[in-house]
Parts: C-alpha cells; sequence; structure tokens
C-alpha cells in the first residue's frame, strides 16, 4: 500500500507527465484557453489513462513479456510477442478514446463542441501512450501500482492544464509585449511551471 501511494504521489507532482516529459504538449497549447475546457479534457485524460493503462498492464503480462504465455501451455515457452506491444497499445487507447467521445458527444455536446477535434485527438496524446510504455518499462509489480500511476499521470496532467488555462485567463487582462502574445507567453509560463514543480524533486515520499 505504501508503494502505491509513493507511485501515486510522484506521478502527479515529480514526473509530472508535461513538466517532467512534455508529453502531450499538443493538447495541453490548443485546448487551455479557457478553464472549462481544460478540465473537460483533462478529465477524459485521466478515465482514459485509469482504463488503457491497467488494461494494457495486463495483456503486457499475459500475452506480450517473453515467456508468458506458460499460462496457457508449456509448448509457448519460447515464444515472444512483445514486438506487438505498440500497435496492442494503440488499438487499446484508441478504442477506449472513442468510447469517450461517444459519451462525452451524446451527454455533453456543449464540451464536445468546445474540445473539437482535440477528443478524438486522445487516441495519439502522447502522454497516455506514454503511461503505457513507461508502465512496461518500469515493470510495476501487480495492477495495483499500475493503475496508481495511471490516475497519478492523468491527475498530474488535469493540474498542468487547468493550471495554465487559468493563468490564461488573466493573460487577457494583463500588458503582455505584442512578440510574446498567444503561444510564445504560455510557453515561458509552461517552462517556468516546469521549475517550479521541480521544488518536488526534493521531498522524499
Amino acid at each position: 500500500m505504501e508503494n502505491i501511494l509513493h507511485i501515486f504521489i510522484r506521478s502527479i507532482f515529480i514526473d509530472n507527465m508535461i513538466f517532467a516529459f512534455f508529453l502531450g504538449m499538443c493538447s495541453y497549447i490548443a485546448v487551455s484557453k479557457t478553464v472549462k475546457t481544460a478540465m473537460g479534457l483533462g478529465i477524459a485524460v485521466v478515465f482514459v489513462l485509469g482504463v488503457t493503462l491497467p488494461v494494457n498492464y495486463l495483456i503486457n503480462k499475459y500475452l506480450l513479456t517473453p515467456n508468458c504465455l506458460t499460462w496457457i501451455s508449456k509448448d509457448l515457452a519460447g515464444i515472444d510477442l512483445s514486438f506487438l506491444s505498440f500497435i496492442i497499445f494503440i488499438a487499446v487507447i484508441a478504442s477506449i478514446t472513442q468510447l469517450v467521445e461517444m459519451v462525452v458527444e451524446k451527454f455533453l455536446p456543449s464540451l464536445y463542441s468546445s474540445l473539437g477535434i482535440f477528443l478524438p485527438l486522445i487516441a495519439v496524446n502522447c502522454a497516455i501512450m506514454g503511461g503505457s510504455l513507461f508502465m512496461q518499462e518500469r515493470g510495476y509489480a501487480n495492477i495495483g501500482e499500475a493503475t496508481a500511476f495511471a490516475l497519478g499521470s492523468g491527475i498530474g496532467w488535469l493540474l498542468a492544464i487547468v493550471g495554465i488555462a487559468a493563468i490564461r485567463e488573466k493573460l487577457k487582462y494583463s500588458n503582455v509585449p505584442i512578440p510574446l502574445r498567444g503561444v510564445g507567453i504560455t510557453f515561458i509560463i509552461t517552462g517556468l511551471m516546469g521549475i517550479a514543480f521541480m521544488t518536488f524533486m526534493g521531498i522524499k515520499i
């Protein structure tokens, strides 16, 4: 339990997908103009990560890792399907994203219109794919650790996009130099927020 809490907190603050690895920057910049749309996309990312990463963990553990098919038959001991990781992970992510898009379109049409093309683009959001690849690389011991990492990574991405959206709303009333208005000042603030999040690296969990 202690290790799960450690993974959860670390993935939010220390290994933040935006500020530590710069994953998902396209959606982060494009959809962070208002807090409402940023919150909607952030929650969708949390949900997609929270569902796809545990599923991909189980697929990776029981189907893709070398010699993992012995639970089916001892004759399959030498088979290694790890080369299929990318395509299978993407297929799972695309399926869950399609489900999220259908639900949002049905029950939250205004949010669906606000998010536009960026909602279906969650399927190719590198933060989502990065989560599954980090899970595979780090070799979490059980599905609880993988789920904690998924939810922590999603919440960290949510905090980042909502934070920058709140700042960008205030920037509309600020005297920003003309050459820096828009994406320019957003990148500068993102860098400063990344430096601020680096202070969490000194916390002993």
